[in-house]
């Protein structure tokens, strides 16, 4: 469900019409909806109702403050990977009782960060990142609440580079590491283990996985607990997919997805937190571009667009598909032919899809791309020293700015040229 609807034949951003946003911000640009992203949100509450339970929505899917604002005045909780993504919820007024800081990575100095600003609690995801954090810990004088990312090596049926559960990913401990790691921590000043963190992948369209998961998570608490652990909250991470290619079959509901949860961990009496973002954020944003030429080739036509992959780069990297429409619908019975959809950028790889079906379009039109809330503008890069996008919150009959384009002049004005140069 969205909020990007057409009326009278113009695409509207809920009740602000979509070129009207266009002639004031320009194009290339992203567009969100307050709404959508507050539904989402709701159905997940939703689908936990009666639980113990937080819903940590996942920075990483789109680190916009307002967006984490938003969430987190709906009573979210966050899961960061980064020290930049912990200080842009801190930004938005996140209490550090909210974020979980997850990731592979972790160095001391985010360590102290999150340790300093607050934190809910550290994923740990090695037995080196573990010491290290005990170390960290020890020398502030403080005792941090932790959980241990278990690799379950569950497949999660999703494109392998967002596949985080198989035995060869680099995520997590080895589920049967998992008695020996947690008498470490035992062991290790600083550091107190509350609870088990598993996350299989992204884009899941099918509940098996989980389930599969999510046993053995329940199977690992009962033996953890034997051997004198206080486990009392589950990390169930996130990952539940959302429908890019209209007409295709839809991934499982979150009321499905909390139904799982009941049934394999719903007995165990652990606080649930589940840290969902693609099917939060996702269909909660549009890119929208304008068509800068058509241009006929050796049978097919391009329709080179203002927008390219450095804007969204989901295409390139993972051959990802995204419903592309005009903005303006087409009389009924136009003919559609096949296009060829292309950026401006100097790589073959700049196309978003080939030979797909599309009106007759003319140079200035506008085109918008849906599903492109998650992870469109926060893996956007400056390529071709072409400015990042501004992106745009709309609520109701108003929208905002909330990051603008970057000039040429401030672009340019970050590099810094050596005085002996």
């Amino acid at each position: 469900m969205d909020h990007f609807l057409y009326r009278d034949g113009v695409l509207h951003a809920e009740d602000v019409p979509v070129p009207d946003i266009a002639r004031v911000v320009g194009t290339p640009l992203y567009i969100y909806s307050a709404a959508t992203l507050r539904r989402h949100f709701q159905v997940f509450d939703e689908a936990l109702a009666g639980m113990d339970h937080l819903i940590c929505y996942s920075v990483k899917a789109n680190s916009n403050v307002a967006v984490l604002k938003l969430m987190g005045d709906m009573g979210a909780g966050v899961d960061v990977v980064s020290g930049g993504e912990y200080m842009r919820a801190k930004a938005a007024g996140i209490p550090g009782e909210r974020i979980v800081f997850s990731g592979v990575g972790k160095t001391r100095a985010e360590m102290r960060l999150a340790l300093e600003g607050g934190i809910r609690q550290f994923n740990l995801e090695s037995e080196p990142e573990m010491r290290a954090l005990s170390e960290v810990a020890t020398a502030m004088g403080v005792t941090v609440p932790v959980t241990v990312r278990m690799n379950p090596d569950v497949d999660a049926r999703t494109h392998e580079k967002i596949a985080t559960g198989k035995s060869e990913n680099k995520f997590g401990i080895p589920i049967d590491r998992a008695r020996a790691v947690y008498d470490e921590i035992r062991a290790l000043p600083g550091l107190h283990a509350i609870g088990i963190d598993v996350h299989i992948g992204s884009q899941l369209t099918d509940l098996q996985p989980f389930r599969a998961a999510y046993e053995k998570v329940a199977q690992l608490t009962a033996l953890l607990r034997a051997d004198g652990h206080d486990i009392t909250r589950l990390d169930l991470g996130g990952g539940l997919g959302i429908p890019y290619e209209h007409g295709n079959e839809a991934p499982p509901l979150p009321m499905e997805y909390g139904q799982v949860i009941r049934e394999t961990v719903g007995d165990l009496d652990c606080e649930i937190e589940i840290e969902p973002g693609r099917l939060i954020a996702g269909n909660s944003g549009i890119m929208v571009s304008s068509v800068i030429y058509l241009k006929q080739g050796e049978g097919r036509d391009f329709l080179i667009l203002d927008a390219a992959m450095n804007d969204l780069v989901r295409p390139s990297m993972y051959d990802a598909h995204h419903d592309i429409v005009p903005v303006t619908e087409a009389e009924p019975g136009v003919d559609r032919l096949p296009h060829d959809i292309v950026g401006p950028v100097c790589e073959s790889g700049d196309t978003f899809a080939k030979a797909r079906p599309l009106p007759p379009m003319k140079d200035g039109d506008l085109v918008a791309f849906r599903s492109a809330g998650a992870y469109g503008a926060v893996m956007a890069s400056e390529y071709n020293s072409r400015p990042l996008i501004p992106e745009v919150l709309v609520d109701g009959d108003h929208f905002a700015v909330i990051r603008a384009r970057p000039t040429y002049e401030e672009m340019i004005a970050r590099d810094m040229v050596p005085e002996w140069l």
